[in-house]
C-alpha cells in the first residue's frame, strides 16, 4: 500500500471521526437555546415560579460553564474518549428524565444532569478532533467546522424547538429528541474515535472546583431572587457569599501549580478582548432570544411554528457569517472583526427598543439579521484569536477559557438581563403574578390587566435590551482604544 493510499485512509477516518463528534456538539449547544419557545408551554404544564422558570432555562448553562475546565483536566488524566462516552450517557439520562418531569424541581435537577454530561463533551470533543488531524491545514478546517456546528446549534435551537412543539404538541419532545443522537454516538464513538491523553497534567484542585461552582450559583441565585421577590436578608447574604467564593477562587488560581483557570493569560489584551467578546455576545444573544420568544408568542400572539419561522432569517445570517468569517477577517483584519462584533450586536439589539405591544415583527427580523452578523463573527473568531494570542503550549488552556466564556455568557444573559426584565415587570405589571405567562393564564383576568401586563413586558424587554446595547457599545469603544492597531494574523 502506497503512502498516498495510507494518508487517504487516515484522512477519511479522521473526517468520519469528526462527523461522529459533531452530533453531541450540536446537541450541547442547541440545548442552551431550545427552550426559548418551549417555556410558555412548560410554564402552563408544570407552573414554575418566576425564579424557577429562570433556573429551568439557565441551570444547564451554569453547570456546563462551571465544569468545562475541570472536565478538561479530568480528560487529560483519564482519557478524553472514556470521558466523552460517559458524558454522553449522562446527557441521555438527563434528557429522558427532563422529558417526563412532572414538576419544576425535577426538571431543574434533570437539566443540571444534562449540564454535567454536556460539560464533558465540548473540551473532550475538541481535543479528540485536534488529535484526529495531524495535518495543520486539515486540523484548522476541522476545528472551524466544530466551531460552526456549535454556533449553528445555538442559532437553530429555538427553530428546532418550535417545529418539534408544533409537530408533537408535547413540550417533553424538545428533550427526548436528544436520546437517538446520544445512542448513535455511543455506538459509533469507540469505532471512529481514538483515545487522547495529555502527557502533562497536574492534580485537580477540588477546592477550586467547589469555589467556582458555588460562587457562580450563589451570586446568580441572589440576583434572580431580588428580581422575582425583592431584596431580603437571605438574598443579600447569598450574593455576598457568591462574591467571596469567586474572589477566593481567583486568588487561589494565582498560587496553584496547576490552576483550573490560568489567569495569567488575561495579561494579553488581545486575549482579554476576545474572551470578553465571547462572553458578552452570548449574554446578549441568550437574553434577547429568550425575551423575544416570549414577546412573539405571548404579546403578539403568534403560534409556536410561526415564531420559529420568524427566527430563520437571523439564524441563516448567523450560520453563514460563521462559515465566511475567516474570509471576512482576511479582508478587514482581526482587530476590525472583534470591534465589529460589539458594534453590530449593539445596533441589532437596540432595534428591539422600537418594538411595541401592538407590532414588532419587522423590527425583530431586522434585529436578528444585524445582530446575527455580530454573533457569527464572534462565534467563529473568538476561539481562534484567543488561542493564537498565546504561546502554543498554552493553547489548550486558552481554548478551555474561551468555551467557558461562551457557556457562562449563555447562562448569565438569561439570569442577569432576564432578572432585570423580571424586576421591571414586577414593578409595572398588574400584580397578578410574577411573570407574563402566569399573569395571562390567571383565571378571570380582566382585559385591562392583560393590556397592562403586555405593556409592562414590552417595557421590561426594552430595559434589558437597552442595557445590553449600551454595554456592547461601551465595550466596543473600549476595544477601539485598547486593542493594538495591528494584530498578528
Amino acid at each position: 500500500m502506497t503512502n498516498t493510499t495510507v494518508d487517504a485512509t487516515i484522512s477519511r477516518q479522521a473526517w468520519l471521526g469528526l462527523l461522529t463528534v459533531l452530533g453531541p456538539v450540536l446537541l450541547v449547544s442547541m440545548d442552551g437555546s431550545v427552550l426559548y419557545l418551549a417555556m410558555p408551554r412548560i410554564s402552563s404544564a408544570i407552573t414554575p415560579s418566576a425564579d424557577q422558570a429562570l433556573w429551568i432555562l439557565d441551570i444547564y448553562g451554569f453547570v456546563v460553564g462551571s465544569l468545562l475546565i475541570t472536565f478538561g483536566n479530568i480528560g487529560d488524566r483519564f482519557g478524553r474518549l472514556r470521558l466523552i462516552i460517559a458524558g454522553a450517557i449522562l446527557f441521555g439520562i438527563g434528557s429522558t428524565g427532563a422529558a417526563f418531569a412532572t414538576d419544576p424541581e425535577s426538571l431543574i435537577a434533570f437539566r443540571a444532569l444534562m449540564g454535567l454530561g454536556g460539560a464533558t463533551l465540548l473540551p473532550s470533543g475538541l481535543a479528540i478532533v485536534a488529535a484526529l488531524f495531524p495535518d495543520p491545514r486539515e486540523r484548522a478546517q476541522a476545528i472551524g467546522i466544530f466551531a460552526a456546528t456549535f454556533a449553528t446549534g445555538f442559532a437553530i435551537g429555538p427553530m428546532v424547538g418550535g417545529f418539534l412543539l408544533r409537530s408533537f404538541q408535547w413540550w417533553g419532545v424538545v428533550f427526548l429528541i436528544n436520546v437517538p443522537v446520544v445512542i448513535a454516538f455511543i455506538i459509533a464513538a469507540p469505532i471512529t474515535l481514538k483515545e487522547v491523553r495529555s502527557s502533562r497534567y497536574g492534580r485537580i484542585d477540588i477546592l477550586s472546583l467547589f469555589l467556582s461552582f458555588a460562587g457562580i450559583l450563589l451570586f446568580t441565585y441572589s440576583v434572580k431572587r431580588a428580581a422575582a421577590y425583592g431584596v431580603s436578608s437571605d438574598q443579600v447574604l447569598a450574593g455576598l457569599a457568591g462574591v467571596l467564593a469567586l474572589g477566593w477562587f481567583i486568588r487561589r488560581q494565582g498560587i496553584l501549580q496547576y490552576p483550573l483557570m490560568d489567569l495569567t493569560l488575561f495579561r494579553d489584551r488581545v486575549f482579554t478582548v476576545a474572551i470578553s467578546a465571547g462572553l458578552l455576545s452570548l449574554v446578549v444573544w441568550s437574553a434577547a432570544g429568550y425575551m423575544t420568544g416570549l414577546y412573539l408568542q405571548l404579546v403578539l400572539r403568534y403560534d409556536v411554528l410561526t415564531t420559529a419561522l420568524l427566527t430563520l432569517p437571523g439564524a441563516a445570517v448567523l450560520t453563514a457569517t460563521c462559515i465566511f468569517t475567516p474570509r471576512i477577517v482576511e479582508r478587514i483584519g482581526r482587530r476590525a472583526g472583534l470591534i465589529a462584533t460589539y458594534l453590530l450586536i449593539s445596533v441589532g439589539v437596540a432595534l428591539l427598543l422600537f418594538a411595541t405591544a401592538e407590532q414588532g415583527v419587522a423590527v425583530f427580523i431586522a434585529s436578528t439579521i444585524i445582530a446575527g452578523l455580530g454573533y457569527g463573527i464572534s462565534f467563529s473568531l473568538v476561539a481562534e484569536v484567543a488561542v493564537s494570542a498565546v504561546p502554543a503550549e498554552r493553547a489548550g488552556a486558552a481554548s478551555a477559557i474561551a468555551e467557558t466564556s461562551n457557556e457562562l455568557g449563555n447562562a448569565l444573559g438569561i439570569s442577569l438581563l432576564g432578572s432585570v426584565a423580571a424586576l421591571v415587570f414586577r414593578l409595572l405589571g398588574p400584580g397578578v403574578a410574577g411573570t407574563l405567562n402566569e399573569t395571562l393564564d390567571h383565571p378571570g383576568i380582566s382585559s385591562q390587566a392583560i393590556v397592562q401586563a403586555n405593556e409592562a413586558f414590552v417595557t421590561a424587554m426594552h430595559a434589558a435590551m437597552g442595557i445590553a446595547a449600551g454595554v456592547m457599545l461601551l465595550v466596543g469603544v473600549l476595544a477601539i482604544l485598547w486593542l493594538p492597531r495591528k494584530l498578528p494574523e
